[in-house]
């Protein structure tokens, strides 16, 4: 594991003072590093036992041994563990070790965060494509900045496959560490519901925060929408952010805009806000814009990424910008260099699509938001018939299921019932549950094995149509029962034109 320069031996002794507790062993012992995961302890660790949905990380103690960690920080529960298989190891204990392991790992990294110009954007959807757009605009200006969210890590030119939208919190402050050292001026970071709630980003002073939209999602973690939106809310206070950037077009939005007391800056795509549209033309590729800003602030040039919703994304990043110091006369130069997320709206462009003249794109759209928003954007761009392919993932909110399925079948032309990530469930029942309640139009069909249902999306395909795969965007595998394989949706595509020919 790539260690920060400024991870320098550190004396349990000095960690009991700054957290204020007493050590169980007389004996202090340095440590050269720190980790909630037994997997990337090295020798002269201090290994942070966490509490988790499924386990507690004292299970893992022994592989953290093995691996070299010195000493432990870790609850009442980890204590009574490591007592028994390690009661010579010097421990730390604490009633809530996940509320402070991000604070643990900032004091021992040197608060990096504290250095860095942090952005964070959360909602349910567009926060992928939000801290892309920044991270653009930020290169565009000459700017050094980093990238943490769905789609992995990147430092500089450096890209690393993420395994969580929001890394664990010790894992956060070990990036901006590296970041900082890379010489980043500024992180662009999604921040998700969980890790809101798991207290991941405790410790990360945000320079400011961005709130997208809120639609159903996440209620199998959550169990309402109220407890959802009080877990995205707590992003925008005091212990968090110095401002927050707010989209007030949704109901939620408005919610959060009246309820939040730190300086604040809304933006609006349907009327008037601190950051709004006075202009918008659609091109062939996206849009025409003017935006204006506080104090008089114009920002006039091409957007060429197609949907409304990203006029949203597009908002919010050029607010958090323009908070980072970037002129908005560089803000406007970057908007036609702009592009968009892996995986996200993305062209799959082929000797086949360009002889047959047909559109092909890939969507991570996953939520019913979202796919109806996508399906509206892929409408607007004149097509003649949309023909599109959706799945709903196992062991996720069956709630939205039913809505999912409408939102196909009420925006798609030739809707395919296929699957996603079954997991651990049938697929066939879950499109069963996709079906709840949707009288079918004609030509809907139910195909459950998703390389099939691309390969006929393809097949049923005419001069002028638009093939559309939504759910999974970027991701690179398909989990069935436990077995994760590789499964790409755009090589399937690319497969599927190369056989079409």
């Amino acid at each position: 594991m790539n260690r920060p320069k400024s991870a320098r031996e550190r004396s349990l002794s000095q960690l009991a003072d700054f957290l204020g507790v007493e050590p169980t062993s007389q004996v202090d012992v340095k440590f050269t590093g720190v980790s909630s995961d037994s997997r990337n302890i090295e020798k002269g660790d201090l290994f942070i036992a966490l509490p988790g949905a499924r386990s507690h990380g004292s299970a893992f103690l022994a592989t953290a041994l093995e691996r070299g960690a010195r000493a432990i920080l870790t609850d009442q529960h980890g204590d009574e563990v490591a007592s028994r298989i390690a009661s010579a190891i010097p421990r730390l204990v604490v009633s809530k070790p996940r509320s402070i392991c991000g604070l643990v790992a900032s004091w021992f990294y040197g608060e990096p965060s504290k250095s860095l110009f942090v952005a964070g954007v959360t909602g349910t959807n567009g926060k992928t494509t939000t801290t892309y757009l920044l991270q653009q605009i930020w290169s565009a200006a000459g700017y050094k900045s980093g990238l943490i969210g769905t789609i992995g890590i990147q430092m500089g030119e450096r890209k690393i496959p993420a395994t969580h939208t929001t890394p664990e919190s010790d894992e956060i402050q070990r990036l901006l560490a590296l970041m900082k050292e890379d010489g980043a001026r500024g992180v662009a970071m999604e921040v998700s519901s969980h890790a809101l709630s798991q207290e991941r980003v405790k410790s990360i002073n945000f320079q400011a925060v961005g709130f997208t939209n809120l639609t159903q999602d996440h209620l199998d973690y959550h169990g309402s929408m109220e407890s959802y939106f009080q877990a995205k809310r707590s992003l925008f206070t005091h212990d968090y952010a110095e401002l927050a950037v707010i989209s007030i077009d949704g109901e939620y939005g408005k919610q959060l805009w009246n309820e939040v007391s730190i300086p604040k800056q809304s933006i609006s795509v349907k009327g008037k806000a601190d950051w709004y549209l006075e202009r918008r033309e659609r091109t062939a590729d996206g849009f025409e814009l003017l935006v204006r800003g506080p104090e008089g602030i114009s920002i006039e040039n091409k957007f060429n990424l197609i949907g409304e919703h990203n006029l949203e994304n597009l908002l919010v990043a050029i607010a958090l910008a323009y908070k980072s110091g970037i002129d908005p006369l560089v803000i406007a130069t970057s908007l036609p260099m702009l592009t968009g997320a892996p995986g996200r709206l993305e062209s799959v462009v082929t000797p086949t699509t360009t002889t047959r003249g047909i559109k092909v794109l890939v969507d991570y759209a996953h939520t019913p938001d979202a796919v109806e928003r996508v399906l509206t954007a892929v409408r607007a761009q004149g097509v003649q018939r949309i023909i599109a392919v959706l799945g709903c993932g196992g062991e996720r909110d069956k709630a939205k299921r039913p809505m999912m399925g409408s939102a196909l079948n009420n925006g798609a032309d030739l809707p395919i019932f296929t699957s996603d990530n079954p997991r651990g469930e049938n697929p066939r029942e879950i499109i069963d549950e996709m079906l709840s309640g949707v009288v079918l139009k004609e030509g809907a069909e139910v195909i459950i094995d998703r390389r099939s249902a691309i390969k006929r999306a393809i097949q049923l395909s005419q001069e002028g149509d638009a093939v559309i795969v939504l759910g999974k965007g970027h991701e690179t595998g398909q989990e069935i029962n436990g077995v994760k394989s590789p499964f790409n949706d755009v090589e399937e595509l690319e497969r599927a034109l190369s056989e079409r020919t």
